[in-house]
């Protein structure tokens, strides 16, 4: 049963630019703290949904076109939103459940650790500052994510769960673990804790694709600015803003 959703996802996600990644609901609750469980049986089937540098091209800027009068807030939450919307369609007979990165719960927590969900997937890595042996800094750090092939060029948009599909056997990937030396997870935490805002830290591997210039203008383009650079209206800002 996995891999029939899997395939089907990936069949529906793939010429979109997003990656769904398998996993067991037991995999994310067992390392995290009990605040931030998810509540399903251990067993359930849940897919963590990542977005490559291509989705820009291939989701959001056709979303865009087709979907410009309605697009009221943040287009790339409404682009994710409306074909993750598509793909239930794609399971009648199936209780589909669907959390985002940008959602939280009444305590203000956000419903789900993302980087924790993609790590125990397997789809990328997450170096936190106990995956460093002499530890250099006095201070909080913040860990992140690195894709094998996309280094930091990606980000962590969902999950879609499966309250009906009960995974007993499904076997955990291990995520790469691209950035393996010590000096090198330093590099790293350092530039994505105190130089994030130049990107560095997305290039700590040698990656096989990154965001596009117009891309990179986006995301560095302050919200309330980034209509414009997808040509949308005043009017959909004002509304966006009311």
């Amino acid at each position: 049963m996995e891999r029939r959703v899997a395939e089907r996802l990936r069949g529906a996600l793939g010429p979109l630019g997003l990656e769904p990644h398998a996993f067991k609901v037991g995999w994310y609750n067992a390392v995290v703290q009990p605040a931030f469980h998810l509540p399903y049986p251990d067993d359930t089937l849940a897919f963590v949904i990542l977005s490559t540098p291509s989705m820009f091209d291939k989701a959001l800027k056709p979303f865009v076109k087709k979907e410009r009068s309605k697009i009221i807030r943040d287009p790339v939450d409404q682009c994710i939103s409306y074909h993750l919307s598509r793909v239930k369609e794609k399971f009648p007979d199936q209780r589909v459940d669907v959390m985002f990165d940008y959602e939280i719960l009444p305590s203000r927590k956000p419903k789900f650790l993302a980087q924790t969900a993609a790590h125990v997937a397997g789809a990328a890595y997450y170096y936190q500052r106990k995956d460093v042996k002499h530890d250099p800094w006095g201070k909080k750090i913040y860990g992140v994510c690195i894709h094998p092939k996309y280094g930091g060029w990606f980000a962590i948009r969902s999950l879609l769960l499966f309250p009906d599909i009960q995974v007993l056997f499904l076997e955990q990937p291990a995520p790469v673990d691209c950035v393996s030396t010590e000096e090198k997870r330093i590099e790293l935490l350092e530039q994505f804790n105190f130089h994030w805002q130049d990107g560095r830290y997305r290039d700590i591997i040698e990656v096989k694709e990154r965001y596009s210039e117009e891309q990179r203008v986006y995301f560095a383009t302050p919200p309330a600015e980034r209509f414009r650079l997808l040509g949308l209206t005043q009017e959909a800002q004002r509304i966006e803003f009311q």
